[in-house]
């Protein structure tokens, strides 16, 4: 009979070879810690700020009165490119090329035109991400740290929305703030695109995930989270009553099963009453040994 532990390895090491791998073919995606701590809108908010707690600490995104808020799956897409191409690149200028289409085959979707086409709703959330502030706070009563911060400094963007396959003179480009820009290359979360892509219809399947693998790449025996925790993190436009309380609890577990399907190893994660108890799996990209 094999030995346990040399098994082990073996599997250890057939997960770093095929991290090793994602990474070289660009199938790897990154998230800035902050925004998986505390995610953005699910829904479209009715007001020009939005807060979600973790704990003592907490998220605040301001919006550009002409343009609100981002929010949904595309927000988090965008996101998604944005800090896959500061970590690739090592830049804080992004180009984004010089065709909508073009950059929208980047994030895996299709073009299609008139007032809830694909070209619309993006260059609408795009106008949204730019124009934003951010505002990290922790305060536990006794420490309080602020950080106010534009992420994109600048932006200009030439694309042509009723022919997203027309070029423009001048490439698009989006120039992240020195902060921002460091917060992300410096300690990102990683994850596989590949399961994102599976998982983009859904804005809190998309958040479960990026959280499931964050936590399962340090957590090493199970815990329990507080359903009210679980609600101020991720439940955005669920007010904190009864009925509030369990319509998040449903989405929240709906979401958790399309997950469980897209990342069989994200280990187990129970309804138990007031708490969701949570056994680590494995993280989808495994941590490559230095």
């Amino acid at each position: 009979m094999k030995n346990p532990k040399n098994i082990e390895k073996f599997i250890d090491e057939a997960l770093a070879l095929q991290t090793e791998e994602a990474k070289k073919a660009g199938a790897l995606g990154y998230m800035a810690r902050a925004l998986v701590q505390a995610t953005m809108p699910h829904s479209k908010p009715k007001e020009d700020s939005f807060t979600r707690r973790n704990g003592y600490y907490s998220l605040t995104m301001i919006a550009d009165p002409d343009f609100g808020l981002p929010y949904g799956s595309l927000s988090r897409l965008l996101m998604s490119w944005i800090t896959r191409e500061a970590v690739q690149t090592k830049s804080q200028q992004l180009v984004l090329g010089d065709s909508l289409s073009g950059f929208m085959r980047e994030l895996g979707l299709v073009p299609t035109g008139g007032r809830w086409g694909s070209v619309t709703r993006l260059k609408d959330q795009m106008k949204r991400l730019v124009s934003c502030s951010v505002r990290f706070k922790y305060d536990d009563g006794e420490q309080l740290r602020i950080k106010k911060i534009d992420p994109i400094d600048s932006a200009d963007l030439f694309w042509t929305p009723r022919n997203p396959d027309q070029g423009t003179l001048f490439e698009s480009t989006i120039t992240l703030s020195q902060y921002f820009f460091e917060e992300i290359v410096e300690s990102p979360i990683v994850y596989r695109l590949e399961t994102l892509k599976l998982l983009k219809q859904s804005s809190m399947a998309v958040d479960l995930y990026i959280w499931i693998t964050y936590r399962n790449s340090y957590a090493s025996k199970p815990f329990y989270i507080p359903w009210e925790a679980l609600q101020m993190q991720f439940g955005a436009g669920y007010p904190f009553n009864a009925q509030g309380k369990r319509d998040f609890k449903r989405k929240f577990l709906e979401a958790l099963k399309k997950v469980a399907l897209a990342y069989p190893d994200a280990g187990k994660l129970r309804d138990e009453g007031k708490n969701l108890l949570f056994v680590p799996g494995r993280p989808d990209v495994p941590k490559l040994k230095k």
